[in-house]
C-alpha cells in the first residue's frame, strides 16, 4: 500500500494546499494575470496620452516599461516574501 492510498489519497490531485516548498498554481496563474492586466492598462493610458498630446510612441513605451517592470518587481517581491522563512 502506499503512502497516499494510507493518507486518504490526497497528494498532488488531490486539492487542498500545496505541499510545503511550493506554491500553488492558482497564486502564480493570478500574478499572471495581475501582470498582464497592468501591462495592458498602462499600454493603453500612454495610447491615449499619446494621442491626446501628439507625441506618438513616447507614453505608450513608457506605460510598457512602467507597467511592466512595476509588475514584475511587484511579483518578485511577493515571491521572495512568500518563500521566506520567518
Amino acid at each position: 500500500m502506499s503512502d497516499e492510498s494510507r493518507s486518504g489519497g490526497q497528494g498532488t490531485g488531490g486539492g487542498g494546499s500545496p505541499p510545503p516548498g511550493e506554491r500553488s498554481p492558482w497564486a502564480l496563474a493570478g500574478l499572471g494575470m495581475q501582470f498582464f492586466a497592468a501591462l495592458v492598462l498602462f499600454v493603453y493610458a500612454g495610447n491615449w496620452m499619446d494621442e491626446r498630446f501628439g507625441t506618438s510612441p513616447l507614453f505608450l513605451l513608457a506605460g510598457l516599461f512602467i507597467g511592466g517592470g512595476g509588475t514584475f518587481y511587484l511579483s518578485y517581491r511577493r515571491l521572495m516574501r512568500d518563500g521566506d522563512p520567518k
